[in-house]
């Protein structure tokens, strides 16, 4: 295929598990209409632009990917003849640099290594025969990038045009201890309806992420805008110029068309003009560890939103909340990766007491891997929402109004999954 001709190609944005409903919802916003959704994938068609775009914008989708081949396969000799006959001398340049990863599934595979090692063998010999050298490889992602997906008996080979998974925005330069990945932070903000337009705190703010997502949504920045390398700027023909396309800012005055690099430096040009920054709402983050909140300020630097949030360190009972009713989410400990019940349970009564107290009229919030945990906050919820942080199976508790089950219940409200 071509990649930067082809006018109407399938596109894989692949997600974390129980994500692929957001991703569905912010590709619908894009103007997208999706052409099938799956657990773990959104599939869209499109262009050269819309790769690019995609890589831009998503916030809760991990890679943007283009199918090159589907086929049947029994065993690793399958794999290589099949990956030998993409024609990988059209994708990368011969003197580029390209990295191979993979998921698999099937019998014959002991080592899950020994896939990528494969296709990245007949990539190699590929090229070497058809361009008399090949390509350096390894595991970086610094270059071009190759995913397999082998279930079974079947395989599919992608270009990833992502490299870097796109939850890796690049602001996140101390993590800290059991950090949230930005996808599921960006994915919460979505099943909350928080659009930046009422104030968001985050007590337990750890490295930040949810603060920092949630100033960036508020000021509608971009987040691939971040990043300093995706894999589709090191495909074959990323500079040379296409008839017909235009990159009016970049190139005012080339007339005979516009190269991807060209149309890609236009899209980070019109990102940051759409960027707001006035009128966003209050935004807070608070720990009790000042080495936390020191680590977070640093991370929301990287991200450009430092002024956008208000750090303080203390414990979360002190938080401040602001006068205008918004949106407390809490993101504690479960008692898997941090703490044991006996330790977790009073603090998460002490979260329902605080919501309950400091909090009424807004929207109360608790993401959490432990069902027993969260009976001890004590509020009546309106949604409990799937999530995956990582391999643990969690939900997000949505507390419209913060009040107490007993007072709900007098009030005859009930409880909705």
């Amino acid at each position: 295929m071509k990649l930067w001709t082809d006018q109407n190609y399938p596109i894989i944005l692949s997600c974390a598990k129980e994500l692929s409903q957001w991703t569905e919802k912010e590709v619908r916003a894009l103007g997208y209409e999706p052409v099938e959704v799956t657990e773990n994938t959104v599939v869209v068609r499109g262009a050269m632009r819309d790769v690019m775009r995609l890589n831009l914008q998503l916030r809760t989708a991990h890679r943007v990917l283009v199918p090159l081949l589907r086929a049947d396969c029994y065993n690793i000799r399958d794999l290589y003849e099949l990956a030998y006959s993409i024609d990988w001398e059209n994708l990368l340049e011969a003197d580029g640099y390209f990295s191979v990863s993979s998921i698999v599934h099937n019998h014959t595979i002991r080592d899950t290594r020994i896939p990528s090692l494969y296709t990245k063998d007949a990539i190699a010999d590929r090229m070497r025969e058809k361009c008399q050298r090949r390509p350096d490889s390894g595991g970086e992602n610094i270059g071009a990038a190759v995913f397999v997906y082998w279930e079974r008996n079947e395989v599919i080979i992608y270009l990833d045009t992502s490299g870097e998974p796109l939850s890796k925005r690049g602001y996140r330069k101390i993590p800290g201890s059991a950090p949230m990945q930005e996808t599921l932070a960006a994915a919460c903000l979505m099943a909350l309806d928080w659009k930046g337009d009422r104030p968001f705190v985050s007590p337990m703010c750890g490295s930040g992420t949810p603060a920092i997502e949630a100033a960036m949504l508020a000021m509608n920045k971009a987040p691939g805008a971040l990043k300093s390398h995706f894999a589709f700027q090191s495909i074959k023909g990323y500079t040379r110029i296409l008839p017909g396309e235009k990159a009016p800012r970049v190139a005012p005055r080339q007339k005979a068309g516009a190269t991807p690099e060209q149309i890609w430096k236009e899209m980070l040009l019109d990102a940051k003009a759409a960027e707001r920054r006035e009128g966003i709402p209050a935004i807070i983050a608070t720990d009790i560890s000042p080495e936390a909140v020191g680590n977070a300020q640093i991370n929301a630097h990287a991200a450009g939103v430092f002024d956008a949030i208000e750090f303080v360190p203390c414990d979360f009972a002190q938080t401040p909340i602001p006068d205008a009713k918004g949106t407390i989410f809490f993101n504690p400990e479960y008692g898997i990766r941090l703490g044991t019940y006996e330790e977790l349970a009073p603090i998460y009564a002490r979260m329902g007491e605080f919501m309950r107290e400091k909090c009424a009229g807004w929207q109360g919030s608790v993401i959490t891997g432990s069902p027993e945990l969260a009976k001890c906050i004590d509020l009546i919820y309106q949604k409990r929402v799937p999530f995956f942080n990582g391999p643990i199976d969690c939900r997000l508790f949505i507390y419209d109004g913060c009040q107490a089950k007993n007072a709900a219940e007098s009030a005859g409200e009930n409880q909705h999954e």
